[in-house]
This record gives structure tokens, sequence and C-alpha cells, in this order.
């Protein structure tokens, strides 16, 4: 018997008791034995000292040292234990405590009594705040044409019915609904006229000039080809999808690898726009940029899918452009980048470090840094450290929320960021050094004081630069549409296909920022394209398109 079945035997039933009901509540029963070793330990070292001999004290040092050490550990598996519960059950997780997330572990079975007797419970009584007055009735747009539909009245209804004389029309009571006409397909066909000089035969027949078209000799017309363009990277639907509602609705099969030729297609004749949009972001002062992973079909015999990456560039309200790249390293930015000598604002990845020009300015993003410290706060809510940082950061972020609510100018909101945002930076830092020294080594916690005092410099770079953004969120929210396409269509077909892929997207999502309709500024811009010269293309990116036409 060793020294431990001991010790339990020596304890009161009770106190038995009491840690074999505890233990029954807990999934994880490895815990449950190293807490009940643990609290065996602390009872033998919570007694009255006794002398003893120096070896004992010794000992008695070292066991403290592994309690403290086990206590340790403990709170850190305990850490990411939530955060693993945290993303298996999503959003739902971060209202859960620990207690109400071991239950779904555990699989309860609800009982037709449990039900009844949850029928049998109260009324749960309604909260007597007023709700919010409701707005009313949404308005249609005003520039959707209108089309008028006016009912008569019947036979009846145009006879008075006192003196029987015909009743006349004083008005109309009016009511609008939005409608829709399906989609209509139909055969354009298209005749040239041809012309020839009687008295002159030796001249020949001269014939109207075709217009210039997106895929010379395509089966389908522009809008077709654009439309598909616009179904999958746009409404995220994919190539076989469409054959499939084609076929569907109008009996017509067409393959997806004819589909997905006129979409490489495009990508191809947009590679060259790209480029030109690239270097309009270059020439600016300021970039954002941020990283998502795409699956790539390699067909090099692995059975499973090469992990490329899209790099996303982009200035808030401006130009976006997506990069191929078949990996993460710093050889992608480095080559887009070229001696970029403004301001370049990233997260905290390394790839981003020691590229560009040597007048180079490296922002951080405040999002990643508030990140960090709400990971520490969902694992305890009741966090005392970890949730004013939070809330300070909060009324960080507010500052600018203010600024354009109020629709200030960027020199208004820097003179707004120096009264304000200054002193509640000194408070963070102070707040978040303070918790570093207290925080476990490998906590959340620490691990987001690491992280944001790492960066405090780059995190600080706004109180120089008026037009750096606090975050970003505008690049992270350029590549929820990747992320959500790349749920539908899947992969991308081949490393060759993927610098398509890129353009398309970058033209698909500098239209959604700049508000420019994507179906008008293709069918404005792809007709022909083939047949361009170099130098015209500056003119027509989005960016351009938009100051031209506003």
């Amino acid at each position: 018997m060793d020294r431990d079945d001991r010790a339990s035997r020596g304890l009161n039933p009770g106190t038995r008791s009491a840690i074999a009901t505890n233990g029954l509540q807990v999934a994880d029963r490895s815990l449950v034995d190293r807490a009940r070793s643990i609290f065996i330990e602390n009872l033998r070292l919570s007694a009255p000292p006794i002398p003893s001999a120096p070896a004992d004290l010794e000992l008695i040092a070292q066991l403290k040292s592994k309690l403290q050490y086990a206590e340790l550990r403990i709170r850190v598996l305990e850490e990411r234990l939530r955060l693993m519960r945290i993303e298996k059950y999503g959003a739902v997780g971060e209202k859960l405590s620990q207690a109400q997330m071991e239950l779904f572990e555990l699989e309860p079975v609800v009982s037709e009594m449990t039900e009844q007797a949850g029928s049998e419970q109260a009324p749960v009584v309604r909260s007597t705040k007023k709700s919010a007055k409701h707005p009313g009735r949404q308005e249609l747009p005003a520039n959707l044409p209108r089309v008028e539909r006016i009912l008569p009245c019947a036979l009846d209804q145009r006879v008075c019915k006192r003196c029987g004389k015909e009743t006349v029309v004083i008005g109309y009571e009016e009511s609008s609904q939005l409608d829709v006409e399906p989609a209509k397909y139909f055969v354009l066909v298209t005749k040239r006229e041809e012309r020839a000089c009687r008295s002159c035969e030796e001249l020949g027949v001269v014939s109207a000039p075709l217009p210039p078209r997106i895929i010379e000799k395509c089966l389908a017309s522009d809008r077709i080809v654009i439309d598909t363009i616009v179904g999958k990277y746009c409404n995220h639907t994919p190539l076989h999808r469409q054959s499939m509602i084609l076929e569907r609705d109008l009996g017509l099969e067409i393959s997806r690898a004819t589909l997905d030729g006129w979409v490489l297609k495009v990508g191809e004749l947009l590679i060259p726009m790209v480029a030109a949009m690239r270097r309009e972001l270059i020439s600016g002062s300021y970039i954002q940029a941020d990283e998502t992973p795409v699956d790539v079909q390699t067909r090099e015999g692995r059975g499973r899918n090469h992990q490329a990456y899209l790099w996303q560039y982009s200035r808030p309200g401006g130009t976006v452009v997506f990069d191929f790249r078949l990996g993460r390293g710093r050889d992608g930015p480095k080559q887009f980048l070229g001696q970029f000598e403004g301001i370049l604002q990233t997260d905290g990845y390394a790839a981003y470090d020691q590229i560009g020009g040597p007048r180079m300015v490296h922002a951080a993003c405040w999002s990643h840094a508030r990140r960090q410290f709400f990971e520490a706060v969902q694992l305890n809510p009741r966090d005392p450290v970890a949730t004013p940082i939070v809330a300070q950061m909060d009324e960080l972020f507010a500052v600018d929320a203010e600024a354009r609510r109020k629709t200030l100018t960027t020199a208004a909101r820097h003179i707004r960021r120096q009264e304000t945002a200054r002193l509640l930076l000194d408070d963070i830092r102070s707040k978040i050094e303070a918790a570093q020294s207290a925080a476990l080594p490998s906590s959340a916690l620490s691990k987001a004081c690491r992280y944001a005092l790492a960066l405090w410099k780059k995190l600080t770079r706004f109180l120089e630069y008026p037009e750096l953004e606090l975050s970003t969120n505008l690049a992270e929210n350029s590549m929820r549409p990747v992320a959500l396409g790349r749920k539908n269509w899947l992969h991308i077909g081949s490393p060759q296909a993927g610098p398509k892929v890129a353009a398309i997207l970058s033209v698909v999502e500098s239209c959604r920022r700049l508000k420019l309709p994507v179906r008008d500024y293709l069918a404005a811009v792809l007709p022909g394209f083939a047949d361009l010269p170099i130098r015209r293309l500056p003119d027509l990116t989005p960016a351009a398109w938009v100051s031209r036409h506003s």
C-alpha cells in the first residue's frame, strides 16, 4: 500500500463521498484523478509543521514545487480544453460556461417525464419593457422602373346605388410591390447586311462589321459569359450547378467543361488589367495585406489537393488585388510589393517583415490584438485582467466609430485620436505589462500580452499617420467571398488556373468596394479587350472607370 492510499483511507467518509460525487460530474477522468491526488497532497501539506530532519524538509519543498507546477499545468490544460470546445460548438459555445459545455460531451437524453415536468412549470413572465417603435414599411428603391397596372371597378360599382347614374373616376388608391420577370433566354440571330454594286461587280461584296465580342465564335453571347462569371464569383454557384440549372430550365445541355473554358478565358483576358491595378495600388501610399488558403488540384498522385494561398492587397475604399501563390513564404509579398515605400498594414505574420523599400512603414492591426485578449475572456468571462483590457480596446475603436458616424474628415479624425486615443494607449499598455508579469507563461492571456507588446510600435502607428485605419477588417472582409466560394466550388482546378481566378476575384471585389455594378463594367470593358493596346489599360481599371464616370 503506497502513501496516497494510506492518506485517502485516512479521510472521513463525507470527504471521500464528496470527492467521488464531484468526480462523476467531470468528463475527463484523468483530470479527476489528478485533482484527487492534489487534494490529498494539500491535506498533507496543510497539517501543522512537525520538526523533521533536513531531508524531510527538502522533500516537502520539492512536493510544494511539484504541487505548484501541477496547478499551473491544470489551468493551462483547462484553457486548451475550453478553447477546443468553443471551436467545436461555434458562436453558441462562447455563451456557455465550462460545466454547460461538458453536458454536450455527455450527450444527455431527455425523457418524457422531463418534458412533462418542464411543461408544468409556471409560465414565463414577459418583460414590461416597451419595444422600440416600428420604423414603418420599407420604401422600394426609387431607381427601379415602375410598371402600372390599373384595376377597373366592377360593373355594379360603376352605377350609383342611390340615383342610378354612372359614376366617374375621381382618383386611384395605390399600392406597390416588388416584382420580378424570370430570366428569359432566347437565340440572338445576327444578320449582317451585304452590299454590292451592280455596275462594278469586280469590286465584290462588302458586309457590315461584327461588333467586338468577349470570346470570338463562342456559342453563347457576352451576357451569358458574364452571367456565368457573376454566378460563380459573386453568387458562389459552382459551374456544375449552373450547368444543371440550364438543363433543368431550358433543356439545354452545356457541359461544365464548356463553362469552365469561358471562365478561364475571361480570367486570362483580365490578367493584364490586374497588372495595371497592381501598379495603381503600388503608386499609392497605403496598403492593407492579408492572405487566405485555397486548395488546388496538382495531379501529383498524392490523393489530396495542394494548399495554395490567395494574397490580398488593397487600399480601404479602393482597389483590391489578389495574388495567387502556391506557398505562404516571403517571396509572394516581396515580389508583389517590390520597392513600395508607403504604409503596409498587416497582422503579425513574419513573412511581411523585411520586404518593400527602405522607407516602407509597417503597421499592425488592433483587431488581431483584441482577438487574442478576447479569447482569454472567452476562457474566463470573469477574468479581472483581460476583461478591462478588451473594454479599453473597444473604447479605442469607439473613437473611430464616432468619427465615421459624424462623417469627419481624415484630419479631423486625427485630431480626435490625439485627444482621446493617446491616453487610452498609455493605460492599455500599463495593464498589459502588469498582466504579463502575473499570467502563466503558456496561458492565453500571456500569449495575448506577448503579441501586443511585440507589435506595440506598429500598433501605435495610427497616431503618426492620419490615413491609417485601426484594423485590417476591410481586408478580411474582402476575403470573405473567397471563403464562401471555396465551400461551393471547393478548389482551383490547376496551378495554371490560379492567376486567372485571382484576376477575376480582383475585378469583382474592386467593383464591390467601389459600388460599381460588375455586370455593367464587364459588359463595357471585356468585348474587344484582347485587341486593346497596353497603354489604355490604366484608363479601364475599376477605380479609373469610377472616377471618369462619376
